[in-house]
């Protein structure tokens, strides 16, 4: 693996935007993509960097985009650098095992959160009004517990801050009747295939993050997918509902920070050397048991 990279800053390329973990560029008509190793915690990004975590979130979602794309098309091109374009070509060491180029689309303003079992923001909101995201749930159910049916809760797509659970009335008066029917119905048809698939390697998907854009008049998907920091991995043989369940997501540098005296705004505490190795072989070996190789 290459060494920690905390942010990029490519001088002689057109910058867009820099996201939690994401540096985007523009290159003409296409975006070049930029997992770093930052880590965000209740939407602070902290000041250590992750070793790996870069690499594993570009290349995990290099695997899905080509696993998952007779479903729906999505907006990668490609993440080897030596088909990027000559401009990037001083930048080849910075950007190996953790960039792609990509199409550009223009993202629709909706998280597209599929659960198939019942945690985090999820589960609080179901203990306080027995329903999620307007949609009643039956009486009884336990935190971590699976859900009869897989169900799509979408949330705001918020610049910064927390993203809100809305419903899906809410997302029709958004971006209309078509767009709300058609990112639901292949929100929870990715969710199912990659799920089935998840199960098969020993991890359980519990939720996930789906985003989606429009390209050349087509709906595509976008963003990252099904990475450790957009879903919940569970490992199988672990499995226990009534309770939180021990992940292969950014799920355990949470639980260290709640254990901390932490107003949960920036700056945050310093991560001690154990949570970042610890959380590095994390992410390193959801990686490996999904894909069967190593970075």
């Amino acid at each position: 693996m290459n060494k920690t990279l905390l942010k990029t800053d490519l001088k002689e390329i057109k910058f867009k935007g820099r996201g939690k973990v994401r540096d985007i560029y523009e290159l003409a008509d296409k975006l070049l993509i930029v997992s770093t190793d930052r880590i965000s915690c209740f939407d602070v990004v902290l000041e250590d960097a992750i070793p790996g975590k870069g690499e594993v979130l570009n290349s995990m979602s290099c695997f899905w985009f080509d696993f998952l794309k007779e479903i729906t098309p999505n907006h990668f091109i490609t993440a080897d650098i030596s088909k990027f374009p000559p401009e990037l070509n001083k930048y080849r060491q910075e950007l190996s095992g953790r960039s792609m180029l990509v199409e550009k689309a223009r993202p629709l303003p909706v998280e597209c959160i599929v659960r198939g079992y019942l945690s985090g923001s999820g589960w609080k909101e179901y203990k306080n009004s027995g329903s999620l995201c307007g949609i009643k749930l039956p009486a009884g159910l336990t935190e971590s517990g699976r859900l009869a049916e897989v169900i799509f809760t979408p949330s705001t797509k918020a610049e910064s801050g927390h993203d809100q659970n809305v419903s899906l009335d809410y997302i029709r008066g958004l971006i209309g009747e078509e767009y709300s029917r058609k990112i639901r119905e292949l929100s929870i048809a990715l969710y199912r295939q990659a799920s089935e698939y998840a199960l098969s390697r020993g991890i359980i998907i519990a939720d996930t993050k789906f985003e989606f854009g429009v390209f050349q008049d087509r709906l595509i998907l976008i963003d990252e997918v099904l990475t450790p920091d957009s879903s919940r991995f569970w490992p199988k043989e672990l499995y226990r509902p009534g309770r939180p369940q021990p992940s292969f997501d950014k799920q355990f540098v949470r639980d260290y920070l709640e254990t901390l005296d932490w107003e949960k705004k920036a700056p945050a505490p310093r991560l001690p050397r154990e949570i970042i190795e610890k959380t590095s072989a994390k992410y390193l070996e959801a990686y490996k048991k999904l894909t069967g190789k190593e970075l």
